[in-house]
């Protein structure tokens, strides 16, 4: 298809600089190569370009930042869509309320935010996208207060495959917003979302570090503050192989290292206080137990919280997985260590497990379809192929750890976590993918959005 306009929206074809903003990701490992590419910025712009897809046949992909293009079937061919919505971040402090376009990211969130003293369920990257994350669940350093991310969005707004602006929300087509929020995609283009928001007036948030060779009691201790953690406190601790690249301390690329994060938030000023006394509870004993190499934990703002993972923050190609854990006794985790720590080989950069419990267990009446997280920790672990690490190499690794925490791997998933499309995921029960699909059916009769559905979110495959 040659480049033309659509109401101002460039259909842009291979080896043009329209088509390269259009189709860029973040994981450089699952680039996307669809037939032309198309950067929206108002919801005109957008109905008229599904309009000429429709009136073309051609499939549609959708992403915004492109962070999960590892996750979802690789797009290849058709056309890809990117969101960019103009407007800005709205927040109504009274209702508590942030309006927010596709597109945006995390870190403009939460600035708008932060002078109402109030924040989201945001993730650990300030430049991951808002829409994406939270439709795919969301498992936020809030997460233990608020639950899964995806129980905060009170609307959604989207263009529908034949170019019609449709609004979910608790009163026009709930069943909509139920599906929207878990259902694994592939409804419409979504244009705004409107998230709940929650009051915070300090935090102390930050990472701290430790050569790999205390892992064994540094886990046992944090696994044990994790069984009875308070609900405004949530942690994870990652073995890391980082690299000596400009941006990492010397001393933390010198060997691997153990990493304990996370944030335990105030919700006013005189709880400030209790908050502090809190993550002492958590990092005192830890860092009795060996000398940090390096500690960033402090009392800060709400922005802070997405400076303390210390995420990268350019493109990079990584390959990983992800699996619930059921629990993590004393055999789960020395499987765990045997697999990822010191001496195990692993060419992992990164490999963690995220606390769960609190808020993320809890049912939501008021949540979609995937509103509740059934087990005690997350495991995430990924690196990049670089030098003689190889993208076999990797993926060798992730059937190794897979294999050694299968004991208590739950079967089941996180969608805005899983990093790889080939890697068995799962995340709803039949009876929900039947009832998602009929709405899925209902909204996009044609299927023209079907290549978007994550794996395992539709009875079509």
């Amino acid at each position: 298809m040659n480049q033309h306009d659509v109401l101002g929206a460039a259909f842009a074809a291979p080896g043009t600089p329209e088509y390269d903003e259009a189709a860029s990701v973040f994981n450089l490992a699952a680039p996307a190569r669809p037939d032309t590419a198309v950067t929206v910025r108002t919801v005109d712009e957008l109905r008229a370009v599904l309009r000429e897809a429709d009136a073309r046949d051609l499939p549609v992909r959708v992403h915004t930042t492109g962070h999960a293009s590892g996750a979802r079937p690789p797009v290849d061919g058709g056309l890809l869509v990117r969101t960019r919505l103009d407007g800005g971040v709205v927040v109504d402090a009274e209702r508590r309320v942030a309006r927010v376009p596709a597109g945006t990211t995390w870190a403009e969130v939460v600035a708008a935010a932060a002078p109402h003293g109030l924040a989201a369920p945001h993730g650990s990257a300030g430049h991951v996208g808002v829409v994406g994350y939270l439709l795919g669940g969301g498992v936020s350093f809030y997460g233990r207060h608020t639950g899964l991310a995806a129980n905060s969005v009170r609307a959604v707004e989207l263009v529908t495959a034949g170019g019609d602006l449709v609004r979910a929300d608790a009163d026009n087509d709930p069943e909509l917003l139920w599906a929207l929020r878990g259902g694994g995609g592939g409804f419409g283009v979504v244009t705004a979302v409107e998230v709940e928001l929650f009051p915070v007036a300090k935090v102390v948030t930050g990472a701290t570090y430790w050569s790999a060779a205390h892992a064994r009691p540094l886990l046992a201790a944090w696994r044990d503050w994790a069984r009875s953690a308070p609900r405004r406190a949530t942690t994870s601790l990652r073995v890391m192989n980082l690299p000596p690249v400009p941006g990492v301390p010397p001393a933390l690329a010198a060997g691997p290292v153990l990493c304990v994060d996370g944030a335990v938030f105030a919700a006013a000023p005189d709880e400030i206080a209790e908050a502090e006394r809190q993550a002492e509870e958590l990092l005192g004993p830890l860092r009795a137990l060996a000398e940090p190499l390096l500690d960033t934990w402090a009392l800060t703002d709400a922005a802070g919280v997405l400076d303390a993972h210390m995420d990268p923050a350019d493109p990079v190609p990584f390959i990983g997985d992800h699996l619930l854990l059921a629990e993590l006794g004393d055999e789960a985790a020395e499987a765990f260590l045997a697999a990822v720590g010191e001496g195990s080989g692993s060419p992992l950069v990164v490999a963690t497990l995220r606390q769960l419990g609190g808020a993320f267990a809890d049912p939501d009446p008021r949540g979609g379809v995937l509103n509740q997280v059934d087990a005690a920790f997350a495991y995430m672990g990924s690196g990049p192929p670089f030098g003689p690490v190889t993208v076999e190499a990797l993926e060798t690794h992730c059937a190794v750890v897979r294999a050694a925490l299968a004991p208590w791997d739950t079967g089941t998933t996180v969608p805005s976590l899983v990093e790889g499309a080939e890697r068995p995921q799962r995340h709803l029960d039949a009876e929900a993918v039947a009832a998602v699909d009929r709405v899925r059916a209902r909204i996009d009769p044609r299927g023209r959005f079907a290549g978007d559905i994550a794996p395992g979110a539709t009875e079509a495959g």
